[in-house]
């Protein structure tokens, strides 16, 4: 029994935080849920999800190759005694 009351009581905390610090309101939510699905539907979401994964990748190997670079860099001053 007081399982199930700490349970609804901590139910019933969660529902009215989560009521006070939501970011928008719930007409403003389903709105904005309602255009991600034509998006969805309409099949511009997976071409926009496939170019921002395409500038992740490419933003990744730049990253990489200035990382590698410096990398080897500062291996080479140190084995040279140049640091």
């Amino acid at each position: 029994m007081k399982f199930i009351l700490g349970l609804l009581l901590g139910l019933g905390i969660g529902v009215g935080i989560g009521l006070l610090i939501a970011p928008q309101s719930g007409e403003a939510t389903r709105a904005q849920l309602n255009e991600q699905g034509v998006l969805l539907r309409s099949g511009n979401f997976s071409e926009e999800i496939r170019a921002r994964a395409q500038e992740a990748l490419t933003q990744g190997r730049q990253l990489y190759s200035r990382t590698k670079d410096d990398l080897t860099d500062r291996y080479t001053q140190a084995r040279s005694g140049n640091l």
